[in-house]
């Protein structure tokens, strides 16, 4: 593991401040474009190892910077003086791609002569062909587009390229690309710099690496103070209603600055925006359904933030950053439940407060359950004339008065003695335990012998049958 307080000293000083830093002309007006004056945790570690060439494997969160940490090291070592493709960035998605490109253009400003393409679906792949009789200094684009222009129609040579960045590699995996991405590297330099970055790193993407990487710098960036989420997760039964019923049914009770909304499927996420469209919000959708234009439209308005509120699926905003995100309603539970993780984590950054309404049926209390036992606290409300009102704890603990365990439990807790030994809470707490124990097995034994008699009684109706 990188120890990223070793990065770029100066005069044995750690280097907090971009300025510390002793980039080239072209990096340093990038960075000046950007605004940035202190490296992100995430920047502290990366930079200094990418730019001595270094293999990476980058384990982040969104929004903590991750992009700039591999942007900056490429601008530093490509050459603009030189026609030819000199570093590769893939990403799974077409949003995504056009984000990071999007990031890139500060480059260009940076160095005029700095030729940077987007290579993905949607965009007229003639248009794509005669761009490329030009061959670009750095590429951006989807792991399918970039394959088939390199391997089949053979008009794109990444194979003279130095760089190699896959962004959420999980992600690539997930979606099944990661064969594209191998097809692509098993044709280029055996020297290349391959860089990965993801939320996590699965057992089969680590083989993958491993193929491709040479003694990789793992780089884990925890959570810090500045991105730790403050946010306050609120359960919201739906009751009879539908999902983009009691969206809007909760919608006037809060002003965001920005509301994310999450759909468990395309569908789910299609029909909302229209409710919502309806009842006169403006609304940016992201999801798989969207046509190259929608998308295209879609991602233009998350630049320019025209509207609060953003309706995506996990896979469409999974990666993109959508900056100032005061509200996250969550329309149900997904499958995966560190998805629901990062539905939450995306308000509650940069130590602001956020809140996560998360709307809930009744086959969602397993999920709610595991949750809660990795810590996460809920609240439990419901709004009722535009007003919320708090509701019982959703899995308070009942204790039924007639009950003789918790009687004899009772006993022991409040059994008073005049004088208290050293370790006697511990010595209570194992009577407790033992009492708990000794009831749960006179349950198994009664239920042993309960199922005892059932099988007892289904051989005889069989054997009465057979006769």
């Amino acid at each position: 593991m990188y120890n990223r307080r070793a990065a770029f000293k100066k005069g044995g000083a750690f280097m907090s401040k971009y300025s510390d830093y002793m980039f080239q002309k072209h990096t340093k007006m990038f960075i000046e474009l950007e605004k940035f004056i202190e490296p992100t945790p995430i920047q502290q570690a990366v930079i200094p190892m990418a730019c001595k060439g270094k293999d990476i494997i980058g384990i982040s969160a969104t929004g903590t910077g991750k992009t700039h940490a591999f942007l900056i090291p490429i601008m530093e070592k490509v050459d603009s003086s030189k026609p030819c493709v000199q570093a590769v960035i893939t990403a799974p998605t077409r949003e995504l791609a056009l984000q990071i490109y999007q990031r890139c253009e500060k480059m260009s400003e940076a160095d005029p002569k700095l030729v940077i393409r987007l290579i993905t679906g949607g965009i007229e792949k003639s248009r794509m062909i005669e761009q490329l009789k030009v061959q670009p200094h750095i590429i951006v684009g989807t792991p399918g587009r970039i394959k088939d222009l390199f391997l089949n129609e053979q008009v794109l040579r990444v194979d003279t390229a130095d760089i190699m960045v896959v962004d959420e590699a999980d992600m690539t995996l997930e979606f099944g690309f990661l064969e594209d991405v191998d097809a692509i590297a098993g044709k280029m330099r055996k020297d290349l710099q391959m860089m990965s970055f993801s939320a996590t790193i699965p057992q089969e993407l680590r083989l993958f690496l491993k193929k491709y990487m040479d003694h990789p710098q793992t780089v884990q960036i925890e959570e810090q103070s500045a991105f730790h989420p403050k946010i306050q997760h609120i359960l919201v039964p739906v009751q009879h209603k539908t999902y983009a019923e009691k969206v809007l049914e909760i919608l006037p009770s809060f002003t965001p600055y920005v509301c994310l909304i999450f759909a468990n499927t395309r569908s789910e996420a299609a029909n909302v925006a229209s409710n919502m469209r309806d009842a006169g919000y403006g609304v940016i959708e992201l999801h798989g359904d969207l046509t190259p234009r929608e998308r295209t439209k879609a991602m233009k308005d998350l630049s320019n933030l025209q509207k609060s509120y953003v309706v995506a699926t996990d896979i469409a905003a999974r990666g993109i950053d959508i900056e100032g995100i005061s509200h996250v309603i969550s329309m149900g539970f997904p499958k995966e439940l560190d998805y629901y993780i990062h539905r939450s984590g995306r308000t509650g950054r940069a130590g602001h407060e956020g809140i996560c309404y998360a709307l809930y049926e009744k086959k969602d209390d397993t999920a709610i359950r595991q949750l809660e036992v990795r810590g996460i606290h809920f609240d439990h409300k419901t709004i009722k004339n535009g007003q919320w009102c708090d509701l019982e704890p959703l899995h308070k603990k009942k204790v039924r008065k007639d009950d003789p365990l918790e009687k004899e439990i009772a006993k022991i807790v409040s059994r008073k003695k005049k004088k208290v030994k050293p370790g006697y809470k511990k010595k209570r707490q194992q009577e407790v335990e033992k009492l708990k124990r000794k009831a749960k097995r006179a349950m198994i034994q009664e239920d042993i012998q309960r199922q005892k008699k059932e099988r007892a009684k289904q051989k005889m109706l069989e054997k009465r049958n057979s006769e």
